[in-house]
């Protein structure tokens, strides 16, 4: 009885030492990079998953990594750029979404000193030390461009016009508009002085003084 449980127990410790080894030799291959035998190896070398894609679970279900937003909708705190079939003919219709106040235009100088003047010149007259060697030099923001809209302005900076090249991906948008609101003051708009109709303004206070014709009555 005793011999019998030692030769069980003499072959598991040798099937033991086979089995470890076994295992020794089969994981010292010749790939450096092999990381031999894993156990679980799901657990800490999962699968790469791409940005909006798209994959069958294994119970037939349809998962998207990330779904895109509804044509449309715009992200809270997402300033829009320029709509799709947008064109610089349609740019009137573009309203800056930024209120102006004496900070922001000052913001907008500073975008305009380090992206624009070079070109543009410091006061937009499109004197600057780059439009000189320019096949023609930019019009003044006080002339020609005077009346040019905000709309198309942002439409300008972000696509290019003429000799100007795109600025879209170089300048944010929220920047752009700040420089749009620089870019008008140098047409003058916030400096433009109130044009008052004085026989206008006669006739409003001569209705205000000529009394009633009940009153004139009595």
């Amino acid at each position: 009885m005793k011999f019998k449980k030692y030769i069980n127990l003499k072959a598991i410790v040798v099937s033991a030492m086979a089995l470890t080894l076994v295992a020794g030799f089969t994981s010292c291959e010749e790939v450096p990079n092999s990381p031999g035998f894993e156990f679980g190896p799901d657990m800490y070398r999962t699968r790469a998953l791409r940005y909006y894609g798209q994959y069958v679970t294994a119970t037939g279900d349809t998962l998207n990594m990330a779904r895109k937003p509804v044509d449309g909708t715009i992200a809270r705190g997402y300033l829009p750029a320029i709509p799709k079939g947008m064109t610089y003919e349609l740019a009137d219709n573009l309203r800056n979404p930024i209120p102006y106040s004496p900070a922001i235009e000052e913001e907008g100088k500073v975008v305009y000193g380090k992206m624009c003047v070079h070109c543009h010149g410091e006061s937009g007259k499109g004197d600057g030390k780059v439009a000189a060697k320019l096949p023609g030099p930019p019009p003044a923001y006080d002339g020609a461009l005077k009346n040019l809209s905000e709309g198309k302005i942002f439409y300008s900076i972000t696509n290019g016009k003429g000799t100007m090249g795109p600025h879209g991906l170089i300048i944010s948008v929220e920047d752009r508009w700040k420089l749009v609101h620089y870019v008008q003051t140098l047409q003058g708009i916030r400096n433009a002085p109130v044009v008052i109709d004085s026989a206008a303004v006669a006739v409003v206070d001569a209705k205000k003084i000529e009394p009633k014709k009940e009153e004139a009555k009595k």
